[in-house]
């Protein structure tokens, strides 16, 4: 396997995004050719509570919603606070800025960082969680503590 480096950003809204926002934002990255991989960081949203004297009870949270992004349905676990986005080159991340400028604009401030943020190789954890996988974008994005697959979202491009 070759090691190959792309570029990866950080974009860190102010807020955490609610589920409009975190769709419409989606919808104008996706538009952007040239995205490797996406990952949405936040605290967790469980369908049912997972501690306390509720626990086990439906956890109503308006936050935990399906999102339409390229045309699919998926259901939102995180209340997204950073999104990590690895490119294909150096000459995406203009666009990239432009689609986050356009939904954040008038809203509230976010951060835009651009350096190394994810895992780019296969990890004890990936495969523990997942045995030998053909495709390599989950690589280096298994969370131990979830019990589901990354969610591949398959651009419209």
């Amino acid at each position: 396997m070759t090691e190959e480096t792309y570029p990866q950003v950080r974009i860190t809204p102010a807020r955490y995004l609610d589920p409009e926002t975190t769709e419409h934002l989606l919808e104008k990255i996706y538009e952007v050719d040239g995205i490797h991989r996406l990952i949405l960081n936040g605290p967790n949203l469980p369908a049912t509570v997972p501690y306390g004297p509720a626990k086990g009870l439906q956890n109503e949270n308006s936050y935990r919603r399906t999102i339409k992004v390229c045309g699919e349905d998926y259901e939102l676990h995180v209340h997204v606070g950073d999104i990590l986005i690895e490119l294909e080159s150096k000459a995406v991340i203009p666009k990239i800025r432009k689609a986050c400028d356009g939904i954040f604009a008038d809203k509230f401030p976010y951060g835009f960082a651009e350096g190394k943020f994810m895992r780019s190789n296969f990890t004890l954890s990936d495969y523990a969680k997942y045995g030998v996988v053909d495709d390599e974008r989950i690589l280096g994005m298994s969370d131990p503590k979830s019990k589901q697959r990354p969610i591949i979202i398959q651009g419209t491009k």
